[in-house]
């Protein structure tokens, strides 16, 4: 919205704008990054003329600048201005275009946790800059490299890729037109030998780097290395060595507003702390971990031993509220990147096994519940439990009759909905014999036109977008909220809330069913699978239509398959 604003406030100032070179409109874009408003008129501009011009490559680059502009508000945005990049700038013959927006299009994927995407793009920016730019090739490998190394874990084929980069730069003049890209893949290199514990070789490509930076007067990539080596002295268990480095480079990160390295410089600070068995000081650290993790809502495996470290220290000290405030983040983190690897087949290997921390976090509430009703029941609460308990038992027993009821009901109707499905999406599209179009006030061939837009979007499960609401639907389907709104209730005999969150609970309980992985993980992560963003708003919605709690439906599908 910010951009199309002012693009009609700053007609004038384009047009005076125009007369300025490509290359002048550019710089003035990028000289102004922290100026938004301004950087919106340079590229009104640049879109400007080339619009005029009818310059192909110059639209894809004026697009490729509005991108960057949506990178922290809109993802999905700038999404599809890389896409506009990419279809303005094919067979252009450009240096960096299409392949620079398929890599910006990917880290925008990888930020989505959209993996398997996001490596797509990087292979087809591979494959057109090995026809375009050999440099540049070697910076999309570059990029690769990245991604499976610190995204994928996959630390042997990243090496292999540094090194191939590593190669092409040696035989060029890398020491003043390579030189960043160079030390880079040495980062890459050593960073790759750390993650597989071949500490010398880490240290070897560290003293490499970091000589380089020296040479080069780099001075980020200088404390980069000396941060790398820290945290290598770590793995050495040089506790003292790994505290010196650091304290050398955490100053320069955050100077920096590096925010993942500066969570890296705790973490490592915390692990250094630990092994001297300075376990204050390595708690104090840990917490700045957390306090960066609530800031970026970004971690990765190698930063999250913290958490279990945290809970233990809690534990020993009998803070009960502490130790049940890490855990919920540890599992909320745990169900984040279970989710990040699940279509990857990766399995994330954590230090707590989740289902033991689930029991340990109810323990706690429990017992936090109990604390608490300490302080205000006395020994007239204990009576009236006593008096109740039988009354409640009975009360539980029949609860379990009536739960176990529905669950058979569940299974019984979801059985035989599969030999249904032919006449029940048949019957969707008939009017009801009680209304007729006046009743709602829309035009016959607009009813059946969305009804028939309604179908598809139930077949292809759109509604497991967690952020679709009936506007963004009515949007989708060209048509107005209301109209969609009386055709639902109409034809659907449901509110849309009720709706959409009936097609999720469906959805749910089929996956269900035939998963048995999905079966393992927490309500937390199948809320996110299944369009919903919490836990509660899950389980609010499976006992409105089912009649239970999902916690019981998984248990008790659990133990029918043990049972068959």
């Amino acid at each position: 919205m910010l951009f199309l604003s002012l693009s009609v406030l700053g007609q004038n100032k384009t047009k005076d704008l125009t007369k300025l070179t490509y290359n002048e409109l550019h710089d003035l874009y990028f000289d102004n990054e922290n100026n938004p408003k301004k950087q919106i008129l340079y590229t009104n501009a640049y879109m400007a003329k080339a619009i005029q011009e009818n310059s192909r490559i110059r639209k894809a680059k004026a697009n490729y600048q509005i991108a960057l502009l949506y990178y922290a508000s809109d993802k999905d945005k700038a999404i599809q201005y890389l896409d506009s990049v990419i279809k303005y700038s094919e067979n252009t013959g450009d240096k960096f275009f299409p392949a620079a927006a398929y890599c910006e299009k990917a880290d925008f994927l990888k930020r989505q946790l959209k993996l398997e995407e996001a490596m797509n793009n990087y292979k087809l920016a591979e494959k057109i800059a090995l026809q375009t730019n050999i440099d540049y090739y070697y910076v999309v490998r570059d990029y690769i490299g990245t991604t499976k190394s610190e995204d994928l874990g996959e630390y042997k084929e990243a090496l292999a890729i540094y090194k191939e980069c590593y190669n092409y730069y040696i035989t060029k003049n890398y020491r003043k037109q390579y030189a960043n890209d160079f030390q880079i893949t040495i980062f890459g290199i050593a960073d790759c030998y750390k993650s597989l514990q071949n500490t010398d070789s880490t240290t070897y490509y560290n003293k490499l780097g970091f000589q380089e930076s020296k040479i080069t007067k780099d001075g980020y990539m200088h404390y980069l290395f000396i941060l790398n080596e820290g945290a290598n002295q770590v793995l050495k268990k040089n506790y003292k060595a790994a505290l010196d480095s650091v304290h050398k480079a955490l100053p320069k990160m955050i100077e920096n507003k590096d925010l993942g390295n500066t969570l890296a410089s705790y973490f490592y600070l915390g692990k250094a702390y630990d092994g001297l068995g300075q376990k204050e000081n390595a708690v104090k650290n840990f917490l700045k971990v957390d306090s960066i993790y609530a800031e970026t809502k970004e971690i990765t495996t190698e930063f999250i031993d913290g958490y279990p470290y945290l809970i233990s220290h809690y534990k020993n000290i009998g803070d009960k509220e502490n130790q049940l405030k890490y855990i919920s983040k540890y599992m909320v983190i745990d169900s984040i990147l279970q989710k990040k690897y699940r279509n990857l087949n990766k399995i994330v290997h954590t230090e707590y096994d989740i289902p033991r921390l689930i029991s340990e976090k109810e323990s706690l509430i429990t017992s936090l519940k109990k604390d608490n009703a300490k302080s205000y029941l006395g020994i007239g609460a204990l009576i009236l439990i006593i008096l109740t308990v039988s009354t409640f038992g009975f009360y539980q027993f029949e609860l379990k009759k009536k739960y176990r009821t529905r669950f058979e009901r569940i299974m019984q109707r979801s059985a035989i909905r599969n030999n249904e499905e032919h006449n029940f999406e048949k019957a969707k599209t008939i009017k009801p014999a009680i209304l007729k179009t006046e009743d709602i006030g829309i035009a016959e061939e607009l009813i059946q036109e969305i009804l028939g837009k309604l179908d598809g979007f139930e077949r292809e499960k759109g509604f497991l977008k967690s952020d679709l609401t009936i506007q963004s639907l009515s949007n989708l389907f060209e048509t107005n909220s209301k109209y969609l709104s009386k055709i639902v209730n109409a034809y659907r005999c449901k509110t849309f809330i009720q709706y959409i969150n009936d097609l999720r609970i469906d959805n749910a309980v089929e996956n269900l069913k035939a998963e048995s992985k999905l079966r393992k993980y927490t309500i937390q992560a199948l809320a996110l699978e299944f369009g919903f963003n919490s836990a509660e708003s899950f389980s609010a919605a499976f006992y409105k239509k089912l009649g239970i709690k999902p916690a019981y439906f998984i248990k008790q599908l659990e133990d029918s398959f043990k049972i068959n």
